[in-house]
């Protein structure tokens, strides 16, 4: 987390960050994120670890939360720690930020590829190269296996 703080818009670099959800706590469940992310206007910063051992995760504005349609702001971006940190900002291309509902989660699109998804039961996800970030796979494999998941916010 604190090599991410200079990556963070620089209104909330000195915000206190709190951990609002987390597997090992909480249990696997992408409704129990939603509902553990419901304050309204904080950003989050997802982190993952796979069964692998690869870092990961993605950083939005908005709160994340269950919805229709995609939503989120040009501030959003995805990052791996493969092996050193990179971040893969907004390209500009297309508005595909965020997008979940009880089974899916996804963060970036654009032809029918996503940046990162995470499935309903939060154990497994995927990353493949996406318009919105211009990413890199953020795991090894473009499917993977989670073994953590944290969410953090603001207080």
């Amino acid at each position: 987390v604190p090599q991410l703080g200079p990556q963070l818009p620089p209104r909330l670099t000195q915000q206190p960050w709190h951990l609002l959800y987390s597997t090992g706590r909480d249990g696997f469940s992408l409704r129990t994120l939603y509902r553990s992310g419901a304050r309204p206007d904080s950003p989050a910063l997802l982190l993952i670890r796979d069964t692998e051992a690869q870092a990961f995760g993605a950083f939005s504005a908005s709160p994340i939360r269950s919805s229709s349609g995609f939503y989120g702001t040009g501030e959003t971006f995805l990052f791996s720690f493969c092996p050193e940190l990179k971040v893969f900002r907004w390209t500009g291309r297309n508005d595909f930020f965020l997008k979940g509902d009880v089974n899916l989660l996804m963060v970036g699109g654009g032809s029918g590829r996503f940046g990162l998804w995470l499935d309903g039961d939060l154990h497994h996800g995927g990353s493949q190269p996406c318009e919105t970030f211009d990413n890199e796979t953020l795991s090894h494999r473009e499917e993977f296996c989670i073994q953590d998941l944290e969410m953090w916010g603001l207080a």
